[in-house]
């Protein structure tokens, strides 16, 4: 029987991964200029995370219940996340080229590696 605790666990890993694959999707849509190299990587860098991560939430942490096999493992905490991740980022985000930046950062602070009047000038 589950408890309380083991659905907020697995709950609380869900939320994290779907997190994580849309993160790592937005980064791989941005970096690359590729059309498909952004999906690709998605699906094939992301899976590896989420496995690292489930192994150090359930193995280190000890959190998530006993889903009974290592296919509802892949399938509820690394799959599922990543299609949920993957779609998020395709259909609900902007695209990164929609995206209007300035040319030109405006910020009237001083760099602190500026060289500014009245310091100690040796």
């Amino acid at each position: 029987m589950v408890t309380v605790v083991d659905a907020l666990s697995l709950s609380f890993i869900l939320l994290v991964h779907t997190a994580i694959a849309a993160t790592m999707t937005r980064f791989f849509r941005v970096r690359l200029t590729t059309r498909w190299g952004g999906l690709l990587y998605a699906l094939l860098l992301c899976p590896v995370v989420l496995v690292g991560t489930t192994l150090l939430f359930s193995g280190i942490f000890g959190l998530g219940p006993n889903l009974g096999s290592a296919a509802a493992v892949v399938g509820l905490v690394v799959a599922l996340p990543l299609a949920i991740g993957i779609t998020f980022d395709y259909f609900w985000m902007p695209a990164p080229d929609d995206v209007d930046l300035p040319e030109k950062w405006e910020d009237d602070r001083p760099s602190r590696y500026e060289r500014q009047p009245g310091r100690n000038d040796r």
